[in-house]
C-alpha cells in the first residue's frame, strides 16, 4: 500500500519500523511545525505492529509509503525516496520534535545557494532541551582516520547550548541523518545511501561523496529540532558497536584517496584492536567481540568495493577543509581538547 503523495517542493520523510507509539508522540508536532512548508510522509519499513492502521486512522493527512520488509535505515530511505517526487527531501527520524517554523530557514537558504547540496538544523536533546544532541549537534566533521565529531559533541562529551554555535550558516562535513535536508537531484546523482551499511555511518559516507564531488553542506542555526536518540539501538549494544566499526571502515575504504588509504587503514587496525581490548577489560565482552567481527566482516566485503573504488574514486581527492588532518584521539585524550573550538585543524 502506497498512498499518492503527489509533487511537493519539500517532502519530510520519516522512516518508521514498529514505532506506532513513537509516531503518536511526535507526529502531531511535526505536522503542526511543518505546516504548509512541506508534505509529511511516513515510509513504513515493514512494521509488524499496528503502525499502518494507526496512521490511516489517526493521521489521514500524512502520506504513506509501505515497504514490503525492513530494509534498514539506509536502504529503507533509498526505497522510499525513489517513490517521492520533490525538489527537496528531508530525512527526519521518528523520535524528533521540531521547533515552530523549523523548515523554512533551511529551504530559503538552499533556494538562494544552488552550490549547497544538503544542510541540517541545530539538533538539541529532547530530554534536556538546553543540551546538544549526540547525533549531529551543530554539524558534523571527521578526522582523517574516520572518527566523526560535531560542533557541540566530541565522542561522548556533549555541550550545553548557550548560543555558541548560533549566528552565521557554517560549512560542515556531514549533516545528521536524524534531520537532513538534501536536494533530490544531489541524492540521485550521488546514489543515495549505501544500502549495505544497514544503519550507522551511512549519512557520513553519503556526505563524503557529496563533498568529493564539490558540493557543499551547511549547518543552519536558525532551524532547531529536538532528538531523543538511541531509539533503535542503545549505546553499548554490541550490534550498534559492530555496525559502527564495520561501516566506518567501509566508509574509509570507499572515500580515501590512494595516497592515504594504506597508512590510515594500518593505524585504524591498531586503534580498533586497542578499542576491543579496552571493551574487554571494562567487562564488555560483547562489544569487544563486535569489534573483531566488524573487522572480519569488513575484510569479507572488500572485494565488492574494490571495483567501486576503481569506477568512482579519483587517485587524489580535492582538499576538503572539514576533514581534520590529525588524529582526534590524540587531541582529546593527550591534549584535553574536549570542545570543538579547542581543536586544531
Amino acid at each position: 500500500m502506497t498512498q499518492e503523495t503527489g509533487h511537493n517542493k519539500v517532502s519530510v520523510v520519516i522512516l518508521n519500523w514498529n514505532g506506532a507509539e513513537m509516531m503518536r508522540r511526535f507526529l502531531p508536532n511535526v505536522i503542526e511545525a511543518t505546516g504548509n512548508d512541506g508534505k509529511v510522509i511516513v515510509a513504513d519499513n515493514g512494521s509488524t505492529d499496528n503502525s499502518l492502521e494507526m496512521l490511516e486512522k489517526e493521521f489521514p493527512q500524512v502520506g504513506i509509503i509501505a515497504l514490503p520488509r525492513n530494509f534498514g535505515f539506509a536502504e529503507g530511505y533509498n526505497q522510499a525516496l525513489a517513490q517521492v517526487d520533490s525538489e527537496y527531501f528531508v530525512l527526519l527520524n521518528s523520535d524528533v520534535a521540531c521547533a515552530p517554523n523549523w523548515l523554512r530557514p533551511m529551504v530559503e537558504y538552499m533556494d538562494a545557494h544552488p552550490e549547497i547540496a544538503a544542510c541540517q538544523p541545530k539538533l538539541l536533546s529532547e530530554r534536556q532541551r538546553n543540551m546538544f544532541e549526540y547525533a549531529g549537534a551543530a554539524g558534523g566533521f571527521i578526522d582523517r582516520y574516520g572518527y566523526p565529531f560535531c560542533r557541540g559533541r566530541i565522542f561522548t562529551d556533549v555541550e550545553e547550548d548557550n548560543g555558541q554555535y548560533d549566528g552565521e550558516v557554517t560549512p560542515i562535513f556531514w549533516a545528521s541523518g536524524a534531520a537532513m535536508l538534501v536536494r533530490s537531484k544531489d541524492w540521485r546523482d550521488n546514489g543515495g545511501l549505501d544500502g549495505n551499511f544497514f544503519a550507522h555511518c551511512e549519512e557520513i559516507d553519503f556526505c563524503w561523496r557529496l563533498r568529493r564531488s564539490g558540493r557543499g553542506i551547511v549547518y543552519i542555526p536558525q532551524s532547531t529540532v529536538y532528538h531523543v536518540g538511541g531509539g533503535t539501538l542503545a549505546q553499548g549494544n554490541p550490534r550498534k558497536t559492530f555496525l559502527n566499526f564495520r561501516n566506518n571502515l567501509l566508509m574509509l575504504y570507499k572515500n580515501l584517496p590512494d595516497s592515504q588509504l594504506k597508512k590510515v587503514m594500518r593505524v585504524r587496525a591498531f586503534l580498533d584492536y586497542i578499542a576491543a581490548f579496552k571493551f574487554l577489560i571494562g567487562g564488555s565482552l560483547g562489544e569487544a567481540q563486535a569489534v573483531v567481527r566488524a573487522r572480519r566482516e569488513f575484510r569479507r566485503m572488500l572485494p565488492q568495493y574494490r571495483s567501486w573504488r576503481k569506477e568512482h574514486l579519483p587517485a587524489e581527492n580535492a582538499n576538503i577543509p572539514e576533514i581534520m588532518p590529525s588524529l582526534l584521539l590524540t587531541q582529546y585524550y593527550l591534549h584535553g581538547r574536549k570542545r570543538f573550538p579547542q581543536l586544531k585543524f
